[in-house]
């Protein structure tokens, strides 16, 4: 890791862990939350958890893993120019899906319907409290005991009625503070990493075309780029340079504009960037692009028929699973049954969140399908 600007999270400005812990040896305190999470359960289930595209429906979609992979490799890059904690940067962005349920945006709403009546559910949320409560892997503590600043970068955003409940980590989001520097990157290179890749596992899929992305300025310019440069090349390879062109320009822009920010505001000290307004952030042509890419993807691939039809069949399976729960505890399995009596309906949304996809359907059909010997 480079040297670390005054104002970006280092060990020495560090709020800590709840559970006092010895400093690990050869290896950093964020290193440490970075292999936490990389050794937890949550973690691997990450590999058959959906990111637009269901497991099944092929093995060369992105999945909330290699999702995950991606957006920690952007923002690493981003960070060791901007001289903030790529350490931290990358504890966050591996951690940041691992609340996320089964079938993507379509079961997290459908779970968040469920659990209306109940608190709701929050996919950021959960993940905190994957890391905090839910990993069962160390004898002193529940969860990972990760560092204050890395919890605080996997909550991206919570009500002040959540927030209360939270404590510590909770607090900027009742004094409407601002988060360090390396989560406002974090959450930007989890933008630059899911519009450029659906683009890609959409054009894959064959639900749009580079025709239908012609319309996109920011495509469009860095795919006649790629022809100029490279005449002849096939369809795929076309593709793939044009989306690696296109994340470039973004990694810089950002780098170069979130660095103007930093100047304007000169920043001396961490607490300086808790009291700031936003810093990390596209210049404003980019902006725009960035946001004409996401409408063009809102309507043409998440709002595909073939997507919608998956999505529906999701929050069918969502819904289904969470009524059987619901009116029956003793479906679950025996641990849950436990946890319901002490917290309630929280405990069918964490076993319903915890499932990847193909568990999911697998445990749809053992509670529904009805078969002959």
């Amino acid at each position: 890791m480079n040297e670390l600007a005054p104002y970006a999270v280092s060990e020495k400005n560090s709020r800590g862990r709840t559970f006092s812990e010895p400093p690990p040896a050869g290896r950093g305190e964020f290193q440490r939350d970075r292999d936490r999470i990389i050794h937890s359960k949550a973690f691997r289930r990450l590999e058959y958890k959906t990111q637009v595209f269901v497991n099944h429906e092929g093995d060369l979609f992105r999945t909330r893993l290699t999702h995950s992979l991606e957006v920690a490799q952007i923002g690493r890059s981003i960070a060791r120019n901007l001289y903030l904690n790529e350490d931290l940067v990358e504890a966050i962005t591996l951690a940041h899906d691992l609340g996320h349920t089964p079938f993507g945006h379509a079961g997290q709403d459908a779970l968040n319907a469920c659990m209306k009546e109940y608190g709701g559910f929050e996919h950021n949320l959960q993940s905190l409290r994957v890391v905090d409560i839910l990993e069962e892997r160390y004898a002193a503590f529940d969860g990972l005991n990760l560092c204050f600043e890395t919890r605080a970068g996997i909550l991206k955003r919570a009500s002040k009625n959540n927030a209360r409940k939270l404590g510590a980590v909770g607090e900027r989001f009742i004094q409407s503070t601002r988060p360090s520097l390396e989560a406002q990157l974090a959450n930007f290179a989890d933008e630059i990493a899911y519009n450029n890749h659906d683009v890609d596992d959409g054009l894959r899929s064959g639900l749009i075309s580079l025709e239908q992305l012609l319309e996109v300025s920011i495509f469009s310019r860095h795919l006649n780029e790629v022809r100029k440069t490279h005449p002849g090349l096939t369809e795929r390879r076309l593709v793939y340079e044009t989306v690696r062109s296109m994340i470039n320009t973004l990694a810089i822009d950002l780098t170069t504009q979130s660095r103007q920010n930093i100047a304007k505001t000169q920043l001396h000290c961490l607490d300086d960037v808790y009291l700031a307004p936003p810093l990390i952030g596209f210049s404003e042509p980019v902006k725009k692009e960035q946001q004409q890419l996401k409408k063009f993807l809102y309507d043409n691939l998440y709002l595909h028929y073939r997507v919608t039809r998956m999505s529906n069949k999701a929050s069918h399976t969502i819904r289904r699973l969470f009524e059987a729960f619901n009116s029956n505890v003793r479906l679950l399995p025996v641990k849950y049954q436990h946890k319901f009596e002490r917290e309630g309906h929280q405990a069918i949304a964490d076993y319903i969140a915890g499932m990847t996809d193909r568990y999911a359907i697998r445990e749809y059909q053992r509670l529904f399908a009805i078969t002959q010997d």
